[in-house]
């Protein structure tokens, strides 16, 4: 017997609007090869029925795109802390800010919010075998979710990436591959092994279901702010279906009512490292798009994808919420780190750092009023980056 509340109508593609049964498996449209966005049947749901709810992702199950809840594979994610950052505030002189952790999931980053939609859906559609290109989170949050979904994983990640991502996709079963570059080499290799489609690529945005996971970040924030969104969120951009996820829910949250009819959307803040920000540059008009970018690695390993396929949901979303792109450097990042951990203790990813950063930068440019809200989201854990941050702190603030 199915047990579903999933209100879950089509896919649509992102570039043309063509629709798409979601009942069968699916990578990018056909028509247009473009990322398949999930449409829900949008009937006012009232919000209220949340409080009896667990705290975890599930809770806006009618939203998610898994048919029967026996297909949920879970491992208690979602739901993290919004945290003040009251001796950073003192310390530079500003008005509230707020963090939400993300590093507190299960695999210590976002990136279980994704893999967990992603591989309860390939459950759900019968798949046995999964593959994802990674530059390491997203990795071992697949490896992690197949195994507890008894399905196979292939991981293939960049060389440079830290062992203690490596060895835990190891610990969960996955097999390991290794190669020279970045992401997007991963993901060329990804293709050679899969030429035949015999296994399900999860790559960022060739299916239609890690966006979903992410985007309940955005429902939590609106629920954990008592429904009255912030007035900025600064986010750390590499393939983007975080901030892409999060515009989606808050777009949803109106259609759904649950968003009041005065209330102002925030102002979204694509933040990468300098070293590998295609974003940033096109936003900028530095480039027409990212499809030549050729970036370098970055201690800020999620941030190292130099030709995101979500590029055109990105600026859509910056343009859509009068939002911005901004770079941060190396140094800067890392002493990003370094403040948040000696100020609020609290030991973020360099992501987390780049966003510190970020805000600083945006402050003395003035983008950013006096009198803003300002959400920072910190992706994960840095305890998987204690490599890439190992003899970093002589530059510590």
């Amino acid at each position: 017997m199915i047990h579903t509340s999933s209100l879950l109508e089509e896919l649509e593609c992102s570039s043309c609007g063509c629709t798409y049964l979601p009942s069968i498996v699916h990578t990018l449209s056909v028509c247009c090869q473009a990322p398949l966005l999930s449409r829900y049947q949008l009937a006012p749901i009232s919000k209220e029925r949340l409080l009896t709810r667990p705290k975890n992702l599930w809770r806006y199950r009618e939203l998610l795109p898994v048919i029967d809840e026996e297909n949920q594979v879970s491992l208690g994610e979602g739901y993290t802390p919004i945290l003040s950052l009251p001796q950073l505030a003192r310390r530079y002189d500003l008005p509230s800010m707020w963090l939400k952790d993300e590093g507190l999931n299960p695999t210590g980053s976002f990136k279980a919010r994704g893999l967990c939609m992603a591989i309860s859906k390939a459950k759900e559609l019968g798949i046995q075998t999964c593959i994802v290109p990674t530059a390491g989170n997203a990795g071992v949050a697949m490896a992690a979710y197949c195994a507890r979904a008894g399905l196979e994983a292939i991981v293939v990640m960049p060389d440079h990436t830290p062992e203690a991502f490596k060895e835990e996709c190891r610990a969960y079963g996955a097999q390991v591959i290794v190669v020279h570059g970045l992401i997007n080499d991963c993901a060329a290799k990804v293709q050679e092994l899969n030429q035949d489609g015999r296994y399900f690529d999860v790559s960022t945005l060739k299916e239609p279901y890690r966006l979903e996971g992410k985007k309940t970040m955005g429902y939590e924030i609106a629920e954990q702010f008592d429904w009255k969104l912030p007035d900025v969120i600064l986010y750390p951009t590499g393939g983007g279906t975080g901030l892409i996820g999060i515009w989606k829910a808050f777009r949803e949250m109106q259609t759904l009512g649950w968003l009041s009819d005065t209330q102002r959307l925030p102002r979204m803040v694509a933040v990468q490292s300098q070293n590998c920000s295609p974003v940033v540059d096109t936003f900028l008009g530095k480039q027409t798009n990212s499809r030549q970018y050729v970036g370098k690695p970055t201690l800020a390993n999620g941030l190292a994808v130099p030709r995101p396929l979500g590029e055109p949901l990105m600026l859509q979303t910056l343009t859509e919420s009068n939002g911005t792109a901004v770079a941060v450097s190396e140094d800067e990042l890392v002493d990003g780190v370094g403040e948040i951990g000696k100020y609020e203790g609290m030991f973020v990813a360099p992501e987390g750092g780049a966003i510190w950063a970020a805000y600083k930068k945006l402050k003395q440019q003035a983008w950013l009023k006096s009198d803003d809200q300002v959400l920072l989201l910190n992706t994960g854990s840095g305890q998987k980056y204690l490599d890439n941050l190992k003899g970093k702190w002589s530059r510590r603030p």
